[in-house]
């Protein structure tokens, strides 16, 4: 295996032109992905990882654009490329599988259609080739190939995000990005996607960005995890390290707030209050004016990602200075 990550973000910032002035909607984000890996980013509504996946991505568009930092995928910086060299890219090492599959396949057009037009922009096929290909994949999916001549509203809500997943498969990509493809299903059928892509992950062993706030699905499936607040990474680590000893109080904070299905019941607790306005943020660490564990230096002294055992956490809990060094 190669010692190079597929996908090297560093110093990552995008912000969004506004009344107000600009948004800084993610700032100053890492993230590495290896060959076959699954990273998984959470956090709230708005901070930021959709953001942050269109980015990876270079799928925004104005009024939002990348401020800073790199995106390099297999060594090639994704951020300074035109639009060109990125299509040529997209689909063939790097797909996208957006949130809402109902409204990212076209309603007026049959999936084999969908399928076909991919095809077609990305590679010289032929009409028997590209036919044996769309059953491949559906089938992969679990789909019968006879949906081929299905329209989108003829097929269930996790029929339509497998077809989704299908077509980011067409040519078997090196990483696979998903904006929440999960959100719109009921949790049975949550659990049979999650393991479906599991499954093909393994198959196929492309890699996965996944874009979530729901903390069950990514305690079994992410070996990664970035937890974002406001815009900015706060815990990053091996999955169950993050799970099992959480260093940030906003990632305690939203893992006391899922239930669990095992072990004795607890009282589950929210996260008072609401996250801060970007085009505002306070000064000091941003989750302060929420944070149980908040002290007087926290409102005006910005933490580092510091190492916090086995993960990376942003809270001054773990700055060097405050940690204790055995004798």
């Amino acid at each position: 295996m190669s010692a190079e990550p597929l996908l090297d973000v560093r110093d990552l910032s995008v912000a969004y032109d506004g009344d107000r002035g600009p948004v800084t909607a993610v700032e100053h984000v890492d993230l590495t992905v290896r060959r076959g890996g699954f990273t998984a980013v959470v956090g709230e509504s708005g901070c930021g990882k959709s953001t942050l996946l269109f980015a990876v991505a270079g799928l925004l568009e104005p009024p939002a654009a990348v401020t800073g930092g790199s995106v390099r995928f297999k060594g090639r910086n994704l951020v300074t490329m035109t639009e060109r060299q990125l299509n040529v890219l997209r689909w063939r090492d790097f797909s996208v599988v957006m949130q809402s599959a109902m409204n990212a396949l076209n309603p007026v057009t049959t999936i084999g259609a969908q399928f076909k037009d991919a095809m077609d922009a990305h590679a010289d096929l032929g009409a028997r080739e590209i036919r044996d290909r769309s059953r491949e994949v559906l089938e992969l999916v679990g789909i019968d190939p006879v949906h081929l001549r299905s329209y989108p509203h003829q097929l269930s809500g996790g029929m339509r995000q497998r077809a989704m997943i299908a077509m980011a498969l067409l040519f078997t990509p090196d990483l696979v990005i998903m904006d929440e493809p999960t959100s719109a299903l009921d949790v049975v059928a949550q659990r049979s996607l999650m393991v479906q892509i599991k499954e093909l992950q393994e198959l196929l062993g492309f890699a996965i960005v996944f874009v979530t706030h729901d903390m069950s699905l990514v305690s079994h499936f992410s070996d990664q995890l970035l937890v974002m607040y406001a815009g900015r990474v706060v815990e990053a680590g091996p999955t169950r390290t993050v799970f099992d000893h959480p260093a940030h109080p906003y990632s305690q904070g939203l893992l006391e707030a899922f239930p669990s299905i095992r072990g004795p019941r607890v009282e589950l607790r929210g996260i008072p209050g609401s996250p801060p306005d970007l085009a505002r943020p306070p000064a000091g660490c941003r989750f302060a004016p929420r944070c149980p564990l908040v002290r007087p230096d926290c409102h005006d002294r910005e933490p580092g990602l510091y190492p916090a055992g086995g993960a990376h956490a942003r809270c001054v809990l773990h700055a060097p200075d405050q940690v204790e060094v055995p004798s």
